[in-house]
């Protein structure tokens, strides 16, 4: 019974071990009989643990043997991923900004740039972005959806190399932003996230039943006759 049930959790016992493990075997069944002649098995605590581990173990059948008799398919999964890629499909930004509290501020910004400065220097001196500041403003590769609506309507407007004529007001601030390069979103190959896609529906089809089996009446709920 133990050789089987380790076979079955996919941990089979080689040629070499089967004499350990017929010494497991015996040791168990000693101790079964020593615990049975205390009495051990007939105690209140004992057979609350036991009826506990039946349940634990009949659930984890029953979630076994749904996720057997529905398998993830081919198909689905290649629905997934187009739903994916058409959401994370199309043009992807790389793009600076600097960040600034007052209009006047950023104003001053674009006329400085405008006049000679270097973007990356006046983003490491001023700019109140933590996560870009000190990198010269630069906010690497994303896809125009990633930031708030007014920051990506003026992003997506301007051409490799340009900066943003006017200040562009977020709920963080005052924002002046270039692009540097523009690209076809680089999307892994459905091969590549085949298995996470597969692993994520199995988790949702195993949620999902786990939800319809608990919205069912309970015996005690069901209308007497």
């Amino acid at each position: 019974m133990l050789s089987a049930q380790l076979a079955k959790s996919g941990r089979p016992v080689p040629a070499e071990m089967q004499a350990q493990l017929k010494d497991e075997v015996i040791a168990r069944e000693v101790f079964m009989q020593e615990a049975q002649k205390r009495g051990l098995d007939a105690s209140d605590d004992f057979k609350a643990q036991i009826e506990l581990a039946r349940q634990t173990i009949l659930i984890r059948e029953l979630f076994a043997d749904y996720q057997k008799k529905n398998p993830v398919t081919d198909a689905e999964i290649k629905a997934e991923y187009d739903k994916f890629a058409a959401a994370n499909g199309g043009k992807e930004y790389k793009a600076r900004h600097i960040l600034v509290e007052k209009e006047d501020e950023a104003k001053a910004i674009i006329a400085s740039l405008k006049k000679g400065g270097k973007f990356d220097d006046i983003a490491k001196k001023q700019s109140k972005d933590p996560g870009s500041g000190a990198n010269g403003g630069d906010l690497d590769w994303a896809s125009a959806n990633s930031y708030v609506p007014e920051f990506s309507q003026a992003m997506v407007k301007l051409n490799k190399g340009q900066t943003t004529d006017v200040p562009v007001k977020s709920q963080f601030g005052w924002h002046i932003i270039r692009v540097d390069d523009v690209r076809e979103a680089q999307l892994p190959k459905m091969e590549e996230v085949k298995p996470q896609i597969a692993q994520q529906l199995q988790q949702q089809k195993l949620a999902s039943f786990r939800r319809t089996c608990g919205s069912r009446p309970r015996w005690s709920e069901l209308p007497k006759r």
